[in-house]
């Protein structure tokens, strides 16, 4: 078998930079604080119960708060703010200053201004996957009346929904 198709995390990262996806902010209250991350891992999992599901490292900054919440939020970001989903992929940054418009939203969950969409979830599982944990959630609120279109994530860089 030639070397470019044996598995690898390169040939991964490769594969999926192809793949365009929606990018989202996920958060959690935190014991110092809001938290949170930008995801292109959202998946909606099913209907009946209304579930979501997300991938997190376990090394991300974020894993030890959602790890412990027992809620978070999903944000569905327009094409609009790329520079908030660079600030919630870039660590060390102040996630929650200036620019960034947030309340507390239900269940105490940060909820971002501004999105075109967003869920919150009680998180019902955190099964292991590698490096990862993929969280499982049952949405519980949500707001679907934003306006925009969505941004997407492609070959290593946000982009816009083309025509």
């Amino acid at each position: 078998m030639p070397a470019d198709l044996l598995a690898t995390p390169d040939l991964l990262r490769s594969v999926f930079r192809r793949h365009a996806a929606g990018v989202a902010v996920i958060t959690a209250r935190g014991e110092a604080g809001p938290v949170g991350f930008t995801a292109t891992s959202l998946s909606s999992v099913s209907a009946e119960p209304p579930l979501v599901s997300f991938g997190v490292g376990t090394g991300a900054s974020s894993w030890p708060a959602i790890a412990a919440a027992d809620h978070i939020g999903v944000h569905i970001l327009g094409e609009h703010q790329q520079e908030l989903a660079a600030t919630f992929a870039r660590s060390g940054a102040d996630r929650f200053g200036p620019p960034t418009v947030w309340r507390e939203g239900p269940e105490g969950v940060p909820v971002l201004d501004g999105v075109i969409a967003w869920l919150v979830g009680r998180v019902v599982a955190r099964v292991p996957a590698g490096d990862h944990r993929l969280v499982l959630a049952e949405v519980v609120h949500g707001d679907p009346t934003g306006t925009g279109r969505p941004l997407l994530y492609h070959q290593g860089r946000f982009q816009r929904l083309g025509d």
